[in-house]
């Protein structure tokens, strides 16, 4: 592959240098955003050398070259649209370009994505550690007195307990305010001297009285929704105090005022408010999961890969989070999980009975990605091009789906899917057979339905 002459061709059909706003590249396709997409000659794209797929999602025109390659391509590519170094490695205008192009429910969604994505790493491995901590329980590996589980408890349970400073930073960074101010806040909310409700079930915290008002002494360790509104009416308030505050004073005043008044909306007002939007979420979802049953798991299954179409599936990692905070346990993620792998069922049906052989070479690494948990490859640069086979992994996904929900698995954490997840599901037996059952279900029922097969 001549990764500069494919780089050459890219931007004569993406309409010119002038037509590409901005561009970067994650593990697997390059990531553009257009001025006007309508210029952009998508078949020809597709025909190119190296390419897997290209779709339009999320602000963003994407190409799809798999792990290694993109990386060549873009080093050829962005000195052609005027990308320096430096601009590939400050992701920020990026994705502020790509927002612009969103309507406000994208935007949102996107908005949510970006602040949970950098804390995954912490809570999945605080998932392991609990999977680990069950495992040892369950079949009585480890004294649960002794010393070693009760600092592996300890380390199970550290990212749920100090989450509103995890999340407090990454907000206050997506909306634009001082991180560690963004922190503070998250540490106010998590403070001794409020009672720390993780864990604890029956304990009833003391009133404070606050000239009048009674303030429940109450924490937020391992909320979700709470810190997050505090730290947006932060950001505004910062924001709005450096408009007024001289620069001389600046640096003094404006991070002692924000604290101050951020502090009292978050005890007084968001917080609270916070914590009962948070709790009517859980309990709508919790009402739903018991009352439908594997008929929600039929549904959400069928549903999330078109879901996913639209960009709004970002959201789902708050929810996520909540859910994992307040029952302990995250029963959405392996429905999730369900309708990813089906991906890789429907595209390894396409993969041995395709005569094409460019889509039988895109086929298979799609499969095996769409079982690791990516389904870009699969979605876009297979299935969702010949529709039938999505349609094919939609059914997948709602029997594996159904029978998730059936068998009541839950994971520890957020973010992993496929055969990652197993180090994350409490029943990784049940998450097994599951993943047969999307997987078979897909693979099977893409054979039956065929698509039209293209000719050249």
């Amino acid at each position: 592959m001549n990764h500069r002459e494919v780089a050459k061709q890219l931007v004569s059909l993406l309409g010119g240098k002038e037509n590409v706003v901005s561009a970067t590249h994650c593990a697997t396709r390059l990531r553009l955003v257009i001025s006007d997409e309508g210029q952009i000659n998508k078949e020809a794209i597709e025909e190119l050398d190296g390419v897997k797929g290209a779709f339009s999602s999320s602000g963003q025109f994407q190409i799809i070259f798999g792990t290694g390659t993109v990386n060549k391509v873009f080093a050829d590519f962005g000195p052609l649209v005027g990308v320096s170094e430096e601009e590939e490695k400050a992701p920020a205008s990026h994705s502020d370009a790509a927002k612009r192009k969103m309507n406000p429910f994208a935007r949102f969604a996107r908005t949510l994505s970006n602040i949970f994505v950098p804390i995954i790493p912490a809570i999945v491995a605080a998932g392991m550690l609990m999977g680990l901590l069950g495992m040892m329980n369950t079949y009585n590996w480890v004294d649960p007195e002794s010393g070693l589980f009760v600092m592996l408890d300890m380390f199970s349970s550290a990212a749920f307990i100090i989450l509103p400073i995890l999340i407090g930073y990454s907000a206050a960074r997506e909306f634009g305010a001082n991180t560690y101010l963004g922190a503070v806040i998250g540490g106010i909310m998590t403070h001794p001297a409020l009672l720390n409700p993780w864990g604890l079930s029956n304990a009833e915290p003391s009133t404070l009285d606050f000239f009048g008002f009674g303030v429940e002494m109450l924490g937020y360790q391992g909320t979700v929704i709470p810190v997050l509104l505090t730290v947006y009416v932060m950001a505004k308030i910062e924001k709005g105090l450096r408009k007024v505050i001289p620069n001389v004073v600046d640096l003094l005043l404006t991070p002692f005022l924000t604290v101050i008044l951020t502090g009292f909306f978050a005890l007084l007002v968001i917080g609270p408010l916070g914590r009962a939007l948070g709790n009517g979420i859980t309990t709508a979802l919790d009402a739903i999961y018991g009352t439908a049953g594997p008929i929600a798991g039929l549904i959400f299954g069928g549903l999330y890969s078109t879901i996913v179409l639209t960009g709004v599936h970002h959201s789902f990692h708050a929810i996520e989070a909540e859910l994992l905070a307040q029952i302990g346990g995250n029963y959405l993620l392996p429905i999730w999980a369900m309708a990813n792998v089906a991906q890789g069922g429907a595209t390894l049906a396409v993969f041995f009975k395709t005569k094409n052989k460019k889509t039988k070479g895109i086929a298979l690494p799609a499969s095996v990605s769409a079982f690791l948990g990516i389904t870009e490859p699969a979605i876009f640069g297979v299935n969702l091009k010949y529709r039938r086979p999505f349609i094919g992994a939609a059914i997948g996904g709602s029997l594996g789906g159904a029978y998730i929900v059936f068998a009541q698995v839950m994971a520890n954490g957020i973010g992993l899917t496929g055969i990652p997840m197993f180090a994350i599901a409490k029943d990784p037996i049940n998450y097994g057979i599951g993943f047969l059952i999307a997987v078979t279900g897909a693979f099977v029922a893409t054979l039956l339905l065929g698509w039209k097969e293209e000719t050249k």
